[in-house]
């Protein structure tokens, strides 16, 4: 097996993850969880969202996190944006990364915006001449590449289109988020070595639900076609709110456990993430999709 010997995580738990809580966890608690993935050895999180607190309330407190943070070094805080007016929000609170997002399925963007995905990507023009100029990077994603419950499976062509469209404002980081959990290894595998010949200058991220079991899988393949960057989320929270029977993101622990076994680095320690993981499930008052918070370390075994 053709493998990287070492990866790089995003945790996106306390965004991704808390978003679908029926519970509302508290800043402070926030800020010991980020505090603790920091010791551990992340280097990218995702602190939250700068969408309505009406909307999306689990999110309310995105701002005092990153001022809470301000002087964080050497890891990369990032927050999703919807529009200029988060743009603005993540000026005003020292914010240094945020991520668009606009969805694959032109069935979902008509029904909920009446425009097509690249009609989305190219009104984020304004945002990200607002970010650039206040000094903050610009990453996009893709929901959905993979498949959509509103078409089925969606061609090459629709995702490099907007690809295209990215890259026309300026946006040269692009994560392919399986959303809806229809991602099999071969489509992933032949799906990123394409891209990636084609938009060699693009930094590719991979983001994967566990919807049916298959978000490990994909990640190894998406490591076979030479991607490094993979989101995960801790004790495996999240969803999706439009997509019927939805999971959570992969989890972390179990992405870390496996790539530790196969001696792929990640700089990351798994005893502490673990800790954090089982700390988050507590407070969230409820089992959470993790394998390892379940079974433990395999090495753990060996006595």
């Amino acid at each position: 097996m053709k493998l990287p010997t070492a990866i790089t995580l995003c945790e996106v738990g306390l965004r991704d993850g808390l978003q679908n809580e029926a519970t509302i966890l508290d800043t402070q608690s926030k800020i010991t969880l980020t505090k603790e993935m920091i010791a551990a050895g992340l280097t990218v999180i995702e602190l939250g969202s700068f969408m309505s607190p009406k909307a999306v309330p689990q999110m309310a407190d995105t701002d005092a996190l990153f001022l809470h943070f301000s002087d964080v070094k050497n890891v990369e805080l990032r927050a999703l944006v919807a529009n200029k007016k988060g743009v603005e929000r993540a000026v005003n609170c020292g914010c240094r990364k945020i991520k668009l997002n606009v969805s694959a399925s032109l069935g979902h963007n008509l029904a909920n915006i009446n425009m097509t995905p690249e009609e989305s990507v190219a009104r984020f023009a304004e945002s990200v001449e607002l970010a650039e100029k206040s000094g903050i990077e610009v990453s996009g994603s893709i929901s959905m590449p993979f498949g959509s419950p509103w078409e089925g499976s969606i061609s090459l062509d629709a995702i490099q289109s907007i690809i295209d469209a990215y890259l026309k404002v300026g946006v040269k980081e692009i994560s392919l988020s399986d959303a809806s959990g229809m991602a099999v290894p071969n489509q992933v595998y032949t799906m990123c070595k394409h891209l990636q010949e084609c938009y060699s200058d693009v930094k590719w991220w991979l983001h994967f639900h566990n919807t049916r079991g298959m978000a490990m899988a994909n990640i190894l393949a998406g490591m076979q076609a030479g991607i490094t960057h993979f989101d995960s989320s801790l004790g495996g929270l999240g969803g999706c709110p439009f997509v019927p029977g939805a999971a959570g993101n992969v989890a972390s622990e179990d992405v870390i456990h496996m790539l530790d076994e196969m001696n792929i680095s990640t700089g990351i320690d798994l005893v502490q993430i673990i800790s954090s993981a089982k700390k988050l499930q507590h407070w969230v008052g409820h089992e959470t999709d993790s394998y390892v918070l379940k079974a433990g370390r395999s090495k753990d075994l060996v006595k």
